[in-house]
């Protein structure tokens, strides 16, 4: 008679071995990113997260669209960041900047930025602290974590809340139709990547002279 504990898949020393490890590095990754020394704003230092479809842009997007952010909210501008959180963190490298940013973001991991972190969930458009007054953002760059029109719609009515007027919207090719109806603004030249690549084309939207195009 065979015995009943051979059909139970074991795993190998080996495989237990480097699974430990493979943790004990997470955990020390985690460590290193709350001591010192660490910079908590470079893009990936909170991984993305593919159940909240999160996708960052490379390095050079978000700089990019982070420094077109810079120049249309002008001095002492405010600019929002709506689940753009790689744009927000490219913001935040230009320490002692002339400028205010807070990120409106639903993973809730981003909250380790404090006051300028907000809850938000696209579900629930307006849903916002009291402090977040109607129009009181010079830009608003938003990137809603869905390519569905109901997404773009909720989003926006987030966006039109809170824009003075301009707005840089990072979406799908296939929503250029929905976007300019949503919220008036127009596919620029320049072509946001991400740090991996998605299946879907991928464009920026304004509705302002920008220097993306």
């Amino acid at each position: 008679k065979m015995d009943d504990d051979d059909d139970i898949p074991q795993l190998s020393s080996h495989t237990l071995a480097a699974l430990q490890e493979f943790y004990l590095e997470q955990q020390q990754r985690e460590g290193m990113k709350t001591s010192q020394g660490f910079n908590q704003y470079s893009i990936g230092s909170i991984e993305e997260d593919w159940q909240l479809s999160q996708f960052w842009y490379s390095d050079e997007t978000a700089s990019c669209l982070a420094k077109e952010a810079v120049l249309a909210a002008g001095k002492g501008g405010r600019i929002a960041c709506i689940s753009a959180p790689s744009v927000y963190q490219k913001l935040k490298e230009q320490d002692g900047e002339d400028f205010s940013v807070c990120i409106l973001e639903y993973d809730r991991r981003f909250s380790v930025y404090g006051q300028e972190f907000i809850f938000y969930d696209y579900n629930h458009p307006l849903d916002l602290p009291e402090n977040l007054l109607p129009h009181s953002f010079d830009i608003v760059i938003a990137d809603p974590p869905y390519l569905s029109e109901e997404c773009l719609q909720k989003t926006a009515e987030t966006i039109k809340y809170l824009t003075k007027g301009k707005i840089l919207l990072c979406t799908g090719a296939v929503m250029e139709e929905e976007a300019a109806k949503q919220l008036g603004v127009k596919m620029c030249k320049f072509i946001p990547k991400h740090s991996r690549n998605l299946a879907n084309e991928f464009r920026c939207y304004v509705n302002y002279a920008s220097g993306l195009d």
